[in-house]
């Protein structure tokens, strides 16, 4: 089922004037304005929603920010206020946390709009969570129209919107149940800071439900149940809702065709020109440009090729692409693969490298000629002496829980998968040849096939690391996570 935001909004609108009747009918002679009433709860209501499509896939809002910090460091860096730089990769590495607070905060806020509690601060952290929101969708929004070698700060630099520009292509306002265009979000948030205005300015003529002390259970109670509801949706178990394309049952073969051929035939309807002196830019008509391209071309370059829209909605599986250690493309191969099969993903290795020298030691030998005694030259091989040589190599500390997961977890699944001749492999994102070789030495699953794919894809198809899927005949039939993987017995007994 799919909803757009319009329906979403229509759909709070609704609950928004259930909820006013029922603050009528518990306090109807005690609301000063029913204006700022409906408000609180229609915006009570669409954060309370917005919070909890979030808590049921925390690690997605987490991934979210991380792109947001590495496009934050790209464009400080460049800048006067470079020192700010260095903060976001730092931030990043509490990205999973900053995600729970910020969901928990964003509910919390919808329940004490609707119980008017706290008016005042209820008021001011509604308002400043709406600007902050503002600014990363705006962000998002005009980076569309900076071209990618230009900073974001360089304003003189700015072309027309050009939606690869953008390094962060939505702002997951909530989360992935709906995918909204960054104008969009933007636009989203920029109606919100009207409420937002008014409930600073009006928080006195605030509703308020029960008592202080229920008001205060029912915050407590709410604050605490969605915390532990959040990071049990990452911490030990799966999402309980999956909404991302990679979900149980989806044919990822068939829809990864079927979006290869929408896109295959989406029509250019323009080129976009760059001209070489003044650097303005210009779309050309398709048709135009095909019969004087010959002109364009002393005096423009191209910048890319303008298309239409697809006749169906891309997703992820789109990028669905795994190689082997080598860079060859397998992606069909095990789409293909009509038969049970377990990927095993990681989107990320969890080892430091440490570089290390080693001595190599190659035998030199000298080769003469001599005549036998039937006057035929023939060549003699002797040893001359050893030569040393230092090579620089990598070798890796695996975290211990990342290290134990693989032996004790996939390493059984692996053995008893194979009595059964059915294939196990393992996807990773960011890791090269010698550090997969390290691995699997230390792991001890030396027999385990290790493919590389993009580590953002790996993060769409199941949020743990790792993460176990049960696929057959291109078809996702079952995913875990890895602290919830049940025996191979139990497995075996869903493959039919």
């Amino acid at each position: 089922m799919s909803i757009t935001l319009s329906g979403l909004l229509m759909g709070v609108a609704v609950a928004a004037i259930i909820l006013t009747g029922i603050v009528y009918f518990l306090n109807g002679k005690k609301v000063e304005n029913w204006v700022i009433s409906f408000l609180q709860n229609y915006c009570g209501a669409l954060f309370i929603f917005s919070g909890f499509v979030k808590a049921v896939d925390p690690l997605g809002t987490a991934y979210k920010m991380e792109q947001y910090f590495t496009e934050f460091e790209s464009t400080f860096e460049a800048t006067w206020f470079s020192f700010i730089a260095p903060l976001f990769p730092f931030l990043s590495g509490f990205s999973a946390s900053f995600s729970v607070l910020m969901i928990v905060f964003e509910i919390l806020l919808g329940i004490l709009l609707i119980l008017g509690h706290w008016p005042k601060w209820t008021s001011w952290a509604f308002f400043l969570l709406v600007l902050f929101f503002t600014f990363l969708t705006g962000f998002t929004y005009l980076t569309g129209y900076v071209p990618q070698d230009v900073n974001f700060f360089s304003f003189s630099g700015w072309g027309p919107y050009v939606e690869s520009n953008m390094k962060v292509t939505d702002c997951g306002c909530f989360g992935d149940f709906l995918k909204l265009e960054p104008k969009t979000s933007f636009l989203k948030d920029v109606a919100l800071m009207v409420p937002a205005i008014l409930f600073l300015l009006r928080y006195k003529t605030m509703h308020v439900l029960f008592s202080g002390k229920i008001r205060n259970i029912i915050t407590a109670i709410g604050v605490v149940g969605f915390l532990v509801y959040c990071i049990s949706n990452f911490s030990w178990d799966l999402p309980g809702y999956d909404f991302r394309p990679f979900n149980k049952g989806k044919n990822v073969r068939d829809q990864k065709m079927i979006e290869e051929e929408a896109m295959a035939n989406v029509p250019i309807i323009a080129y976009r020109l760059e001209n070489r002196q003044d650097k303005s830019v210009i779309d050309v008509p398709y048709a135009e440009y095909m019969k004087t391209f010959q002109e364009y071309k002393k005096t423009h370059d191209v910048l890319e090729q303008v298309k239409g829209k697809s006749s169906i909605p891309t997703t992820k599986i789109s990028d669905f692409q795994i190689s082997d250690v080598n860079g060859e493309d397998v992606t069909y191969s095990i789409l293909d693969n009509e038969g049970y099969h377990f990927m095993i993903v990681s989107y990320k290795m969890y080892g430091d490298p440490i570089k290390k020298q080693r001595t190599l030691r190659d035998s030199i030998f000298t080769v003469d000629t001599i005549v036998t005694q039937d006057g035929v030259n023939d060549l003699v091989k002797s040893f001359d002496k050893v030569v040393e040589s230092k090579e620089d190599y990598f070798d890796y500390t695996w975290d211990d829980t990342f290290l134990n997961n693989y032996k004790n977890k996939i390493g059984p699944l692996l053995q008893d998968a194979a009595k059964d001749n059915i294939p196990v492999y393992a996807i990773v994102g960011g890791a090269g040849e010698e550090m997969i070789e390290d691995f699997k030495s230390d792991s001890g699953l030396n027999d385990l096939l290790f493919l590389t794919a993009d580590d953002i894809l790996l993060k769409t198809i199941v949020r743990s690391n790792p993460g176990v899927v049960l696929w057959h005949n291109g078809v996702i039939i079952d995913k875990w996570h890895i602290k919830k993987l049940p025996s191979y017995a139990q497995i075996k007994k869903i493959m039919k």
